[in-house]
């Protein structure tokens, strides 16, 4: 049976795509068939793992073809899914790839039917195929945000250490309660995780502190250093593990997939 796990927070600029990126590829690392889902039209998923021209159909394809329910087959779906090859052949791994294009989906989706379920109708086509799906949300709270949460069993939150952190996840809390309420009442919390920490820095640990306060037993023990090769990683379209595996960030992403399986496994 496939998890579905959504990464998300309304706040940009907090590590969202890059542990999308590095949680997806490391799942595959450990042998497990993970797709990556990039439902953010900034499309930075894509490019992390080395998608980097404009494909001919996308995402925007994919859920555009929602509006004819016939249409949706895995067969035409596994046209758009794009498998990921580097030199250690990550055979594991497959991304459903974004584009720029993908924001003028949020228009055609205000006078929609079933807007809020599209992504959920193509998880339940493919989801069989796949152990893990990892979807990057769009950093806003707009419809494919919301198209986001319905379709996923659990939510991930990374959190930067830094100052307006806790109101951001408070915010977003509101948000997965309304989905919670209306739309998708088996969604959990997996937990929050403390992202770009520099523990030389006393302003970090008290947002790790007030964070673990105010949301016990929600915080992941893995913390992600700020970290150059977290950064440099994507301009080479490859997640850390691929471009530096001894680096602090590698090593910290994997710690983090090591507790995302704990989760599953119950």
């Amino acid at each position: 049976m496939s998890k579905t796990i959504a990464i998300c927070n309304q706040k940009g600029g907090v590590g969202k795509t890059t542990t999308a990126v590095n949680l997806a590829a490391c799942l595959a690392i450990f042998e497990k068939k993970t797709l990556l889902i990039d439902i953010d039209p900034q499309a930075n998923a894509s490019q992390s793992i080395g998608i980097n021209e404009i494909q001919e159909e996308d995402i925007y394809e994919a859920l555009s073809l929602t509006d004819t329910p016939e249409e949706v087959t895995i067969e035409r779906l596994s046209q758009i899914i794009k498998p990921i090859y580097s030199e250690y052949k990550l055979e594991y791994l497959s991304v459903l790839p974004s584009s720029p294009g993908l924001a003028k989906l949020e228009i055609e989706l205000v006078t929609a039917m079933n807007r809020e379920r599209r992504l959920q109708k193509l998880i339940e086509t493919f989801e069989s195929n796949y152990e893990y799906i990892i979807i990057d949300a769009p950093p806003s709270l707009n419809l494919l945000t919301i198209n986001t949460l319905t379709a996923a069993d659990s939510v991930i939150i990374p959190v930067q250490c830094e100052y307006f952190a806790l109101r951001g996840v408070a915010e977003l809390l509101n948000t997965i309660k309304l989905v919670q309420n209306n739309l998708n009442p088996n969604l959990k919390i997996d937990g929050a995780l403390l992202t770009m920490c520099d523990t030389r820095n006393s302003l970090s640990k008290q947002v790790a502190e007030s964070l673990r306060k105010n949301f016990p037993g929600k915080v992941f023990n893995t913390v992600i250093p700020r970290n150059v090769k977290l950064a440099e990683a994507p301009s080479y379209g490859n997640p850390v593990l691929l471009y530096d595996i001894q680096s602090a960030g590698s090593q910290a992403y994997m710690k983090l997939t090591e507790e995302v399986l704990e989760i599953a496994n119950g």
